[in-house]
């Protein structure tokens, strides 16, 4: 007798939509490589009614997706509503406790929960898989899981948000201000009608604390992490950076120094010559650096329903193949309260742009600022702006402490002869 594995897909949006089409056409395949035939026997959506460009029969329709949690047929829930609280989380918490299967693509829900959500999941003997919940169609969750399994990693890193780094290309190669690359990056449907987690660092926040805890087998932390978007980004910075030999990239990085994991999220100026510098418009890319491997690259698309549908089928292939696993690698009792730092003590070169009123004895107050809180100017740029009363200062520091140049930012924003919030973008030296 065939064996097989029912499915209920909760949430019917465009990813959801597209993984019932998918599954549905490709049934025969994955029965091929798992051995295990998938059978829908229920979807879920928030509107029934809702027009969709599928034919689902009505007998497969489920009024309250979280009946299926208690339903015996049911093997396997993919969850797909989105949101870190609410009927998602009540969904996943759940179908685990009631030993069903979980696949989600659902980061938030993962960040905020993921470690509540594994132990329940360890308990039952189930699985909670979430590859699609980081970087779309980029196996990078599997990768540390189990082609990385052999190496420590030190450091992961990359271009985690297609809708920020759409912004930033455009504004680069076609010279748009932010607003406008914006207002594209909506038109194309790139960025959402609220993309405030997209440009405000949030979203990748969210991926970065679950590469966090899969690559050093630690906890989720959300507390020691380092949040910055790119909306006070504007022509000036990125011809500025272009002048000076770098690209400006949202960048997410975990690394371990010290014993300690340092997590930031902030625009960074990037050598011109540099792989990561040359990843444009929606495309992301994470760099591994382990041993004894040393450096690893995954790039692809992000985002979307066809990449997203790709790490979704990945997870539900490992489920159907009776593999069950930790969801974060190693059992939940030996995963680390690993030590977490902020990144005040860490050193940076940053650039640093001030718009101040063009009078004497400006530079010479500026520098001692910066000499007050122990940090020396490398190099230094002064433009006459548009309005010949003011003057444009690009200044590129020696390498200090992160919270020393912040505090240089703060005591120059408050002075006089300030026009506009002074900038500070980190220069990124991977």
């Amino acid at each position: 007798m065939k064996k097989k594995m029912n499915i209920v897909v909760v949430g019917l949006g465009n990813i959801g939509s597209y993984f019932y089409n998918y599954l549905r056409k490709n049934k025969k395949i994955l029965f091929n490589k798992t051995n295990t035939e998938p059978n829908i026997v229920y979807v879920s959506a928030k509107s029934l009614g809702k027009k969709r460009n599928l034919k689902i029969p009505k007998k497969l329709w489920l009024k309250n997706c979280l009946s299926a949690t208690k339903m015996k047929n049911v093997d396997i829930i993919i969850e797909l509503i989105g949101g870190a609280d609410g009927i998602a989380k009540k969904l996943v918490v759940q179908a685990l406790s009631n030993k069903k299967h979980v696949i989600t693509a659902n980061k938030a829900l993962v960040a905020k929960y993921g470690n509540q959500l594994a132990k329940i999941a360890e308990k039952n003997r189930v699985n909670f898989e979430f590859e699609a919940a980081v970087c779309g169609g980029i196996p990078i969750i599997r990768s540390i899981k189990e082609g990385l399994i052999a190496n420590n990693i030190s450091k992961i890193y990359g271009i985690l948000n297609g809708t920020s780094n759409y912004i930033l290309t455009s504004m680069d190669k076609d010279k748009l201000e932010y607003k406008d690359a914006l207002s594209r990056a909506k038109e194309l449907g790139y960025a959402e009608s609220n993309p405030a987690s997209d440009i405000n660092g949030e979203d990748v926040a969210s991926k970065l604390k679950i590469l966090t805890a899969l690559s050093f087998n630690s906890f989720i932390n959300n507390k020691s992490i380092h949040i910055e978007g790119i909306k006070d980004i504007d022509q000036t910075d990125i011809n500025n950076a272009n002048q000076l030999g770098y690209k400006i990239k949202l960048i997410g990085i975990a690394e371990l120094l010290n014993n300690k994991i340092i997590q930031r999220v902030h625009p960074a100026l990037i050598k011109n010559n540099l792989y990561i510098a040359k990843i444009n418009g929606v495309l992301n890319a994470v760099i591994a650096e382990s041993k004894p491997v040393g450096q690893t690259v995954l790039q692809g698309e992000g985002a979307g329903a066809g990449p997203t549908t790709s790490s979704l089928i990945s997870d539900l292939c490992s489920v159907l193949r009776g593999n069950i696993k930790f969801p974060f690698v190693i059992s939940n009792i030996k995963r680390k309260i690993a030590l977490f730092e902020t990144i005040n003590n860490k050193k940076f070169s940053v650039y640093l742009r001030l718009d101040v009123k063009d009078k004497h004895g400006i530079l010479s107050d500026i520098a001692k600022v910066m000499a007050k809180n122990k940090v020396s100017i490398k190099r230094l740029i002064q433009n006459p702006t548009e309005n010949k009363k003011n003057s444009s200062i690009v200044i590129i520091t020696h390498h200090a402490k992160s919270l020393s140049l912040v505090k240089v930012v703060q005591t120059l924003k408050n002075k006089k002869y300030t026009v506009s919030k002074p900038k500070l973008i980190r220069i990124e030296e991977i």
